[in-house]
Order: C-alpha cells, then structure tokens, then sequence
C-alpha cells in the first residue's frame, strides 16, 4: 500500500517535470516570427494592389482618352509637330522646361534612360513627340534619396527618360507631349498618376504614334549627348511659331 502511493508521488511529480519541459518557447518565438512577417508581406502586398487600383482610373481608354485632365497641377498647352530645326539651332521656348513645340530633328533615347547630366533641350523635346515622358529635376532642390526614388520610375522602363535641368522654378517637373506637371517632392503620386496616363497613350494626345524611342543611330549618343545650354536663346533663334524651322521628311522626320 505504501509502496503503491509512493510509486503515484513518483509519477506525478515525473509528470510534473514532462509538463514543466513540455512548453515550446522555440517553437512558439518561431510562429511569433512567422507570424509577424507574413503580416508585414501581406500588408504590403494589400497596399501594392491598393496603389495599382488608385492608378487603375488614370488608365487611358476610349472613354476617356486624357486622364491626365482629372490630375490636380497639369498644364496643357497645343503644339504643331515635326517643326525641326539643326543641331546648330537653338529654339526660344517660352516655357522651362517646354513640353513642346519646335524641336531637333534627332530624338533623345527615351528608352529608360537615366541621364547623370542636363542633356540639349530640343532633342528631349523631341522625344515627347513619340509619346514619351521625361522626369526633370533641379540638381540644386533635389536631394540624392529623391533622385533615386525618381530613378526607379524610369530606369529600364520604355518610353520614358530623366535628366538634371537646372534653373526650374520648381524642383520636379515631369512632361509629355501637350502636358506638364510641376511638383515639389519625389514621393508626389501625382507623378505616376501623370505616367500612367500619358505614357505611349494611344488616343491622339501626342503627334507620332509609332515613333521610336531608340537612339537614332549615329546621330545621338545615349552616353555622350548632346549639352544642355542654360543660357538664353540667343538674338535669330528660333521661334516657338516655327519660323525658321523646317519641316523635315524620311526617317528623321517620320520618327520611325
């Protein structure tokens, strides 16, 4: 008898050792973990499609062909296309930077180009005549964090292209053919809203669907191009009516 309610002390405080070690901590810090993560990747998943539905609206379509109209900023002005002029010719744009009018008869590679330094004005302008957009940023009010986050928009992606172009009267400011937004910070999603609706858009809101974006060949070197010249337009440049610009025919002209 004795010895039976001993050998039950005995299993009972065996069992209550089992319990004491029974408890998974590793185990439990590990779902913690898991847990955790999953919670962050989800989140930000579940925000990643929150921003593409936001951006979805500013999809061009036969409904509604410019939704850049509905963007709080835009500038929108008409200019007559394939007004070229040579690379000795310098045009007086009455807008800085322009978003259109007269321009180069060469094209700037707009290919996702991230330029280091200012490129020539008229051969950027050019470019948004085959529908790209060009991110330009004042050096002296863009820090190095906003220059990257702008990067990331353009960097290998068609159509679009970036480079420094000091003097702005704003330290962002983003074009495409007809339109211009300025802005202040490189977080702006104004930025991709203006992107995603006028990009490549296919409904008449720039002059040469079709034209190429690749670097005419011979004519414009993507690593090497073609100065920015901050000074003025000098006395006989021309103007943004056209007058004294030609209008070029063949390849060069056609953008193709």
């Amino acid at each position: 008898m004795a010895n039976g309610k001993k050998n039950k002390a005995v299993r009972g405080a065996r069992g209550s050792v089992v319990q004491q070690r029974s408890i998974p901590w590793v185990l439990i810090a590990g779902v913690t973990v898991v847990l955790i993560i999953a919670g962050v990747v989800f989140g930000y998943v579940g925000m990643r499609a929150a921003d593409k539905q936001a951006l979805a609206v500013f999809t061009p379509s036969q409904q509604n062909p410019d939704p850049s109209k509905a963007i709080p900023g835009v500038q929108l002005a008409n200019y007559p296309a394939q007004q070229h002029v040579t690379q000795a010719q310098r045009v007086a744009y009455d807008q800085n930077p322009p978003f259109g009018g007269p321009h180069d008869g060469i094209w700037a590679d707009c290919t996702g180009v991230v330029y280091p330094q200012p490129v020539r004005t008229e051969n950027m302008v050019h470019s948004l005549e085959h529908g790209a957009v060009w991110i330009a940023y004042d050096p002296a009010k863009v820090d190095a964090a906003g220059v990257e986050e702008l990067g990331k928009r353009v960097e290998g992606k068609p159509y679009t292209m970036m480079s420094p172009y000091p003097g702005m009267d704003s330290p962002i400011s983003v074009q495409s053919w007809g339109h211009r937004l300025k802005v202040d910070k490189a977080d702006d999603q104004r930025i991709d809203q203006f992107i995603t609706a006028l990009r490549q858009n296919g409904f008449g809101v720039y002059p040469e669907i079709g034209g190429s974006c690749q670097a005419y060949p011979g004519a414009f070197d993507t690593l090497n191009p073609p100065p920015f010249d901050p000074a003025p337009a000098p006395p006989g440049s021309v103007p943004m009516d056209g007058t004294g610009s030609q209008q070029a025919t063949g390849e060069m002209g056609a953008g193709q």
